[in-house]
């Protein structure tokens, strides 16, 4: 009997192939997008030095607590961390990324970060 691979596995199957492709260096680090049910997770790392130079997740306080008292809807809770991520770089300099979506599908919620990104100055 062949065993299915979940929608997660394939995910990572995308992403490694993905990674072959994608390195992100001191002057163009790489934005690595990770969903969760409930979360969006985003880093920009230095993959030359093994470094994470800066990151924003969904996770912090002040954002937690709109969303879960209904404030924010997810859609727009997506758009506000890939500000605060896009503020973050710019105290450190950094305008330009290389995008990793990390074996998502290029729309949706994962096109609205890019968008964002962009929006707010970064290249991509």
């Amino acid at each position: 009997m062949i065993k299915k691979l979940s929608s997660n596995e394939k995910r990572k199957i995308r992403h490694r192939r993905l990674r072959e492709k994608i390195k992100g260096t001191p002057v163009r680090p790489r934005c690595n997008v990770f969903k969760s049910n409930k979360h969006i997770y985003l880093q920009v790392i230095d993959d030359i030095n093994s470094k994470t130079l800066t990151h924003a997740n969904s996770l912090e306080k002040d954002l937690r607590e709109k969303y879960y008292n209904k404030e924010l809807k997810y859609r727009d809770l997506i758009k506000e961390v890939a500000k605060r991520l896009a503020e973050r770089c710019k105290k450190l300099n950094i305008t330009k990324l290389v995008f990793d979506r990390g074996g998502y599908k290029y729309h949706g919620n994962i096109k609205k970060i890019a968008e964002t990104l962009r929006q707010e100055g970064i290249e991509l």
